[in-house]
């Protein structure tokens, strides 16, 4: 079950706000120098600022400032000119200072938005915050026996902590946010996008209500690291809030797990709220100042943003926002369609076949745009001749797949028209263009179904299909249809 568009499900509403966690693409901590790199042996990757020795003292990170600037950027946010960082007081074994270093009633950037679509729907979700804030470390439980093993590689690692408003009203709107948000940091390169990982994790704060009461009690879906399972995730909680209060029961906010072999939530602790962490401004730790010239550089030696683009893609290319929305899902995705569609000066056709045919095809052989076979100006030379009746859409199909197939599509494109070519003429799939012989066709399909002709002279034109097919067969599929459309029509009156 996902929740509808409208978010109602048994007559209650779903609202749902989101946590995460991406952790930013730099080459070492957000206080310290030690390495942020994955997978190394534990504890190698830890310095005395992430071990909490005594002495040690936190040194702010510019490449991490740098980033959540160009993510501010990126959602038309505020940067704060100045922010201020706090420590968030809680105890576990693999947060050694006892507190985690986070930013609270100042963060570096306020405000901003998100904008995507979900069934052809444009949606926004409007943002709170994002904060700069460093990684606890990790527990590990699989390879001690009655004992818990602690690693502290990850540590102090940057993260940018990015909060909505609960702004969104169905899982399948929650999810398509996800994406829309996991799209934007990696296409800025502030995020490696990896979830498997733990550099982009989602917290879903999810509740119910009758519609028109106030704001339901909340729980939180902590670590989603995968859409699949955020999906699942999300819909069994707003089942089984659901199933609580028709029975009478009240929901208690609560941090829950996902478990993905069950399918099914269940707590893991009562909700924390800020009065529990008992924040305080970081003593160790001056105000991060941002000059609005740092601000304008990083504005003007930003790449074109993907909503940006898409904005373009509608202007330049007379797109609908939909399929410029999907086609700058990836930096790779929009470099592609708009080299086919420069190349063959046909966009709408160019669009149509990235996100149709070569789209499923990727799918199919799960490969990204980054691998295509079919290079950009092979794909152009095929449109071009579809637009110019060479051949047909279905002709064009049995080109693509050989183009697909083909071995070292992409090293020599010089004469990309001349390798589709060869393809149309080596299995003869050039559509009959030749008015004489296709009227000559025509008039030997009219002469053999009389009945037919009658029966579209009398009205009747669902017949006309039957004459077209029987043209079409005759020609072994090679006729233009619209031309054989319009002679018949001319011949029949």
């Amino acid at each position: 079950m996902s929740t509808t568009t409208s978010g109602l499900v048994q007559g209650y509403e779903v609202v749902i706000g989101f946590e995460t966690h991406t952790q930013l693409t730099t080459q070492s901590k957000l206080f310290s120098r030690a390495s942020t790199s994955f997978g190394a042996e534990p504890n190698t990757n830890a310095s005395a600022v992430d071990f909490a020795l005594p002495g040690a003292l936190p040194v702010m990170n510019k490449g991490a400032v740098q980033r959540a600037i160009e993510f501010g950027l990126a959602v038309n946010g505020h940067i704060a000119e100045s922010s201020v960082f706090a420590r968030k007081n809680y105890f576990y074994p693999d947060l050694p200072k006892g507190y985690q270093i986070s930013q609270f009633e100042i963060p570096v950037v306020q405000g901003g938005a998100v904008e995507f679509f979900l069934d052809g729907e444009k949606k926004t979700v409007r943002l709170v915050r994002a904060h700069l804030e460093e990684d606890a470390g990790k527990s590990l439980h699989e390879d001690f026996a009655d004992m818990t093993g602690i690693d502290l590689n990850r540590a102090g690692t940057p993260l940018l902590e990015i909060v909505t408003e609960p702004d969104m009203r169905s899982t399948a709107e929650a999810v398509a946010y996800a994406r829309e948000l996991h799209k934007i940091v990696t296409w800025i390169g502030i995020c490696d996008g990896n979830m498997q990982e733990g550099s982009f994790r989602c917290d879903a704060n999810v509740s119910v209500r009758k519609p028109g009461d106030p704001l339901g009690t909340r729980r939180e879906i902590k670590n989603l690291n995968s859409f699949k399972f955020m999906q699942q995730a999300m819909d069994f909680e707003v089942r089984w809030q659901i199933e609580q209060l028709e029975d009478g029961h009240a929901i208690q906010q609560a941090t829950v797990l996902f478990d993905p072999d069950t399918g099914e939530t269940r707590a893991m602790r009562s909700k924390e709220d800020a009065a529990d962490y008992r924040y305080f401004p970081d003593p160790d730790l001056p105000p991060l100042m941002i000059g609005r010239d740092w601000v304008e550089k990083t504005r003007a030696e930003m790449s074109e943003l993907p909503r940006v683009m898409a904005a373009r893609f509608v202007a330049d290319y007379g797109l609908s926002e939909y399929d410029a929305g999907q086609l700058t899902q990836s930096k790779a995705t929009a470099a592609y369609f708009e080299s086919v569609a420069e190349a063959s000066k046909q966009p709408k056709l160019s669009s149509n076949w990235v996100m149709g045919e070569l789209s499923r095809r990727l799918n199919e052989s799960d490969k990204g745009f980054e691998q295509v076979p079919v290079s950009p100006a092979r794909l152009a030379a095929l449109i071009r001749r579809i637009h110019d009746s060479t051949i047909s859409n279905s002709a064009a199909k049995e080109v693509f797949d050989a183009l697909w197939n083909a071995t070292g599509a992409q090293i020599d494109d010089s004469g990309a028209s001349s390798v589709v070519d060869d393809i149309i003429e080596a299995k003869g799939l050039k559509q009959i263009s030749d008015a004489g012989e296709l009227e000559k066709i025509i008039d030997d399909v009219l002469a053999a179904n009389a009945k037919n002709v009658e029966e579209i002279r009398a009205g009747n034109t669902k017949a006309m299909n039957a004459l077209v097919g029987q043209a079409m067969k005759a020609t072994k599929g090679k006729a233009n249809p619209a031309q054989v459309n319009e002679l018949l029509k001319k011949k029949i009156g």
